[in-house]
């Protein structure tokens, strides 16, 4: 037994399986283990999306199972003020931003780590991303987690190393069939629930009705890029770049097939531009500059560094050269053209394994005409 046992770890507990395993793997470390459920959402008022109470009780049984104390408490407020708000003005501006990004710095690492620190008296908290922790010369590094197809460094970029320091991410050496292996071993009811999806928090709802209650209808025209009207949309915010489907539009009158996409939004005339083919030059770009930037343990940039960046989840990594600008901003040139750049996402910078930082994607420059 190591000295683990002086210390008090608080689970964000989410009534699945990772959080489910990861506070099994702290028990078996030696660690003083609770569980804390949020719940950061009111607005329950469909019994389909009502899935806050049945995650409860999943997290209620495997804490039973385990045989720990599951705390709960209730961050709808911090939610709506600090993510959610800001998630509405984004889409009403046209960009799409990443509600997943904002709730892990404002919720799930700051709310919630604060909660658990002078509420419950924690050493650190824990939580079931697949991401890992290093600490080399005394600062805490974010690595990405050794199961590629689950690595979530890109929602955490946003952290600092004080933040990471009082972080632990037990699941992050595992890859997820050894994760679901332990829990269906151990017998959790969370052994083959399925992972979630949709909005952090929110859950899976029609993404137009439900962002449709908050924001009124826009509708406009539907434009090829060469100037035709091809359709009528509903509003700017319910398209992102590179989409393909909902869009409502067949072939072209010169007989094409290919499928359309969203190439472009004309945010000054309400118009969505469409294109057809996926890798329609008007879809590429062959850099990015990036604002409000954040490091996760080293300092800003001064020199051009050459690194990788993702500019969206799972996507390969991408080759760049990263350059400071004088106004605090970044310049990314991509080595090669990339498809669907999208102002409002967060472009995410490695060097091999190690999450550098990023920041979030103001304009794309595109293959030139």
């Amino acid at each position: 037994m190591s000295d683990n046992g002086q210390k008090k770890v608080i689970v964000g507990m989410s009534g699945g399986v990772d959080s489910s395993v990861s506070a099994w793997l702290l028990l078996q470390q030696g660690y003083r283990v609770e569980g804390l459920f949020m719940k950061n959402w009111e607005e329950d008022d469909n019994e389909e999306y009502c899935t806050a109470a049945s995650d409860l009780a999943d997290a209620r049984a495997v804490c039973d199972t385990l045989g720990i104390t599951l705390h709960t408490v209730n961050f709808a407020a911090e939610y709506w003020d600090n993510v959610f708000a800001h998630f509405l003005a984004e889409y009403q501006a046209g960009r799409t931003p990443n509600p997943d990004i904002l709730c892990n710095k404002e919720i799930k690492f700051k709310a919630f780590l604060e909660f658990a620190a002078e509420d419950l008296g924690a050493d650190f908290i824990a939580t079931g991303h697949y991401v890992r922790r290093a600490d080399v010369d005394g600062k805490s590094r974010l690595l990405r987690g050794m199961d590629d197809n689950k690595d979530q460094s890109y929602f955490l970029y946003t952290l600092g190393h004080a933040q990471l320091a009082r972080c632990l991410f037990p699941i992050g050496e595992l890859a997820k069939p050894e994760v679901r292996r332990i829990a269906t071993e151990l017998g959790l009811a969370t052994a083959a629930k399925k992972d979630s999806t949709g909005i952090c928090f929110i859950g899976e709802r029609k993404f137009r009705d439900f962002l449709g209650r908050y924001l009124p209808a826009q509708p406009g025209a539907i434009m090829s890029v060469d100037g035709q009207e091809v359709g009528r949309h509903q509003g700017l915010m319910y398209h992102t770049l590179g989409q393909r489907k909902g869009l409502g539009i067949g072939g072209t009158r010169d007989g094409s097939e290919d499928p359309w996409y969203v190439v472009d939004k004309d945010l000054d005339n309400n118009r969505l531009i469409v294109a057809q083919g996926h890798e329609h030059p008007r879809l590429m770009s062959t850099g990015l500059v990036a604002g409000q930037l954040h490091w996760v343990d080293r300092e800003p940039l001064t020199d051009a560094l050459r690194c990788t960046v993702k500019t969206r989840y799972r996507q390969p990594d991408i080759a760049c050269l990263v350059t400071p600008l004088p106004d605090g901003r970044l310049q990314v040139s991509f080595d090669r053209p990339v498809a669907a750049v999208t102002p409002g996402q967060s472009a995410v910078f490695y060097l091999a394994e190690r999450c550098l930082g990023g920041g979030i994607i103001e304009a794309r420059q595109p293959l030139p005409h």
